[in-house]
């Protein structure tokens, strides 16, 4: 195989097929769970054709009847539809044995393709099988990502492309189908560049239009070697059960391996629809970053109305939070803007519940008394400290009582002794926890009274 650059032509010849309608197609097998790679070949297809308001098919590759099931195929539809990737025709291969059929019978009697005898691999097995009468030449085709490459096919010797007349393999019925439903662009990974000059041949051998091709780069774990169970190749609809937004999700894999050559990186599913290129699709392998993942989705996060957010947080939150002494949808309404911005993904607020991290706003916590006293102060100091923060905090009016007024009354005082020595036993006596949002935000979800209360529960301690 060879490669060259051939940009000008790619071009040209790219903008000479768009004078027909585009058409592209996702043809995923069910033969196991749906996962990042395969859901970002479906969403580059989905973006071209919307883009040029074209022709999105799912073409179920489901020819290998051992393999194939049901459920897988039930998942891959499943998974398209959350992440909103709607296809305007679906076809299963499995339905086509008489087109197939067809097509090889016309091979045969063409003399592209002849019934070869074979020596049977185990005793009583088929001994004959199609193969495909290689003309021994060297095809080349222009990739829209990768440029001109070159195949000489004399080493793919007479490829079988049928078992017998009614299972006919892979290469030909991608062949006949693409051709059959009017494929205008392959898109599809690299991996599938060494199928190419077979199905060239084949195209050639039925007098179809050779598509369009773009083999856009694989995707990679962090270290750059095949994605795992522990580096992303996890099924899709995990990620749907892990709390990541679907718009997050599709943004986060069309980043892989393409940008719009800008900085920007967030993205609606219109904006990428509007922005994507082929142009754009990058030569070398993608890299799959869960922490870019998580990012991604918390920017998403921030795009949502507080109406949108409480819904979707209230359909997650665990029934252990309200089952809490103290409990009230009050309070929770209050945390709410506090609970979004130590989330990612929304299980994150089963994890915060998991690790207590919500209980206190509901309950008085338990703590050490220990847990009251800053690095170098004393027992005495902690409580001297709270004492005259409860002071300054009875001076507030109960209607101003918030985080920025909380804030402003105790602010000159934390200076002037020492932010930690006077900041961290009030974040104590309020939350139990050594790590939490600050005290003036935590005092603004409890109220004037609880707060002042949880600090003189705090002082008997001391």
């Amino acid at each position: 195989m060879h490669m060259r650059s051939s940009k000008s032509y790619v071009i040209f010849h790219y903008r000479m097929n768009t004078e027909k309608k585009i058409v592209t197609r996702f043809a995923p097998s069910p033969t196991g769970s749906f996962h990042v790679g395969s859901a970002r070949t479906a969403l580059f297809n989905y973006l071209f054709a919307r883009k040029h308001h074209g022709k999105f098919i799912l073409r179920i590759e489901d020819t290998d009847k051992e393999r194939s099931k049901k459920e897988y195929e039930e998942e891959i539809i499943d998974s398209l539809s959350w992440l909103g990737i709607d296809h305007d025709e679906i076809h299963r291969q499995s339905e086509r044995t008489d087109v197939y059929k067809k097509y090889i019978q016309k091979l045969i009697d063409d003399d592209f393709a002849y019934i070869s005898k074979e020596e049977p691999q185990e005793e009583g097995k088929r001994s004959e099988v199609i193969r495909f009468r290689n003309p021994h030449k060297k095809v080349s085709f222009k990739d829209l990502i990768l440029g001109t490459i070159e195949f000489d096919t004399t080493d793919l010797g007479d490829f079988v492309i049928a078992k017998d007349m009614d299972t006919p393999l892979y290469n030909l019925t991608v062949v006949v189908d693409d051709f059959e439903l009017g494929i205008t662009h392959v898109i599809r990974g690299q991996d599938h560049i060494s199928n190419t000059p077979r199905q060239i041949l084949l195209l050639e051998a039925i007098g179809a239009t050779r598509p369009l091709y773009a083999h856009i780069p694989l995707i990679l774990a962090s270290d750059r070697s095949k994605l795992s169970k522990r580096h992303g190749a996890t099924s899709v609809l995990e990620y749907k059960e892990m709390g990541y937004m679907s718009e997050a999700f599709l943004n986060f894999l069309a980043l892989i391996g393409w940008n719009p050559g800008t900085d920007e990186e967030i993205f609606s599913f219109e904006q990428l629809i509007e922005k994507f290129e082929l142009e754009k699709v990058h030569k070398g392998s993608g890299i799959f970053n869960p922490e870019k993942l998580d990012w991604v989705n918390k920017e998403h996060l921030k795009l949502l109305t507080e109406i949108e957010i409480e819904i979707a947080i209230k359909k997650v939150l665990p029934s252990e939070l309200k089952q809490i002494e103290g409990y009230s949808e009050e309070i929770f309404s209050k945390i709410i803007p506090i609970v979004i911005e130590r989330i990612s993904k929304w299980s994150d607020i089963a994890t915060l519940v998991k690790e207590g991290e919500l209980e206190y706003y509901f309950t008085q916590p338990s703590y050490d008394s220990a847990q009251l006293v800053w690095k170098k102060s004393t027992a005495e100091d902690a409580k001297k400290y709270l004492e005259k923060v409860i002071e300054l905090l009875e001076t507030m009016n109960t209607e101003d009582f918030n985080s920025l007024t909380v804030k402003d009354t105790l602010w000159s005082y934390a200076e002037e002794i020492g932010k930690g020595d006077v900041l961290w036993p009030m974040r104590v006596a309020l939350s139990g926890k050594d790590r939490s949002p600050d005290p003036f935000m935590i005092s603004e979800v409890l109220g004037k009274d609880e707060t002042i209360k949880r600090i003189k529960i705090a002082i008997e301690k001391l």
